[in-house]
């Protein structure tokens, strides 16, 4: 399997409108970030989407991927969420519905956010995605033949979920992990974690220092940084700052696992 790094940028992406850092002008492709989303594709080509935000439609035409499984979300912020109309054309062409995998709490957001798509009867918009709902739990679930572990974590004011499948864990917008979670990690090969930046803490995600902490408890083999802001600067200089087996992930970027 494949994870694709769709989007490795904070809720408001990289660069952000109207700002005067240097890395906003930055022509280095890997200074560009939308928001955060993933696709895991299978051995036989089936495509998971982690979180789809409002960059989804041009995520998905700049990656080639077209046809998805489902979606299973970490939690309802709209960086997360807003593309879920983006699946329509998918439904369309594929002639399918969408699985969406979340919480209770985030599929409830997502009913109130897109009450139009869980319509039922003659109300219905006939144009309007087409979805089934799974609500998961903190219990393993299955897409596709693929085994895949909820891990809890904080996300400072609500929880947030991420998600284990086989030896790569994929965690963003964490601030704490609980210690429950990090039994969950035992033997992860690859880690994906956010980084907001390198240094001045936020009440809701990790600065260095804290994900640090995390990934010598976990010690993964590699692990590669996402939800990063303009804050980490330019890539290419903050790349060598970090310890070795730590990466800035970036946009388009694919890891095999």
């Amino acid at each position: 399997m494949k994870l694709v790094f769709l989007g490795t940028g904070t809720s408001q992406g990289v660069p952000i409108i109207g700002s005067n850092r240097a890395v906003a002008h930055s022509t280095d492709p890997h200074d560009k970030r939308l928001r955060t989303s993933a696709a895991i594709v299978t051995d036989d080509n089936k495509v998971i989407v982690i979180d789809c935000g409002p960059d989804f439609r041009y995520q998905m035409l700049r990656s080639g991927l077209s046809d998805i499984s489902g979606i299973i979300f970490t939690h309802a912020h709209a960086d997360h969420t807003a593309g879920l109309d983006d699946v329509r054309p998918i439904c369309y062409f594929y002639h399918h519905d969408i699985d969406l995998y979340a919480k209770e709490d985030v599929m409830n957001a997502l009913k109130q956010r897109f009450a139009y798509v869980f319509e039922k009867g003659e109300t219905r918009y006939p144009g309007a995605p087409s979805v089934v709902e799974h609500v998961i739990t903190d219990a393993p679930f299955t897409v596709e033949g693929v085994k895949i572990i909820p891990v809890e974590a904080d996300h400072g004011w609500i929880d947030v979920t991420g998600y284990r499948i086989g030896s790569l864990a994929y965690m963003t917008d964490v601030k704490h992990l609980y210690e429950s979670s990090y039994e969950k990690l035992k033997g992860v090969d690859t880690l994906v974690i956010n980084c907001l930046r390198f240094t001045d803490p936020h009440p809701t995600h990790m600065i260095l220092s804290e994900v640090m902490q995390v990934i010598n408890r976990i010690n993964p083999r590699r692990t590669f940084f996402t939800h990063i802001s303009e804050a980490m600067g330019f890539s290419a200089v903050a790349e060598k700052e970090l310890p070795k087996g730590v990466h800035l992930a970036y946009d388009t970027l694919e890891i095999e696992f």
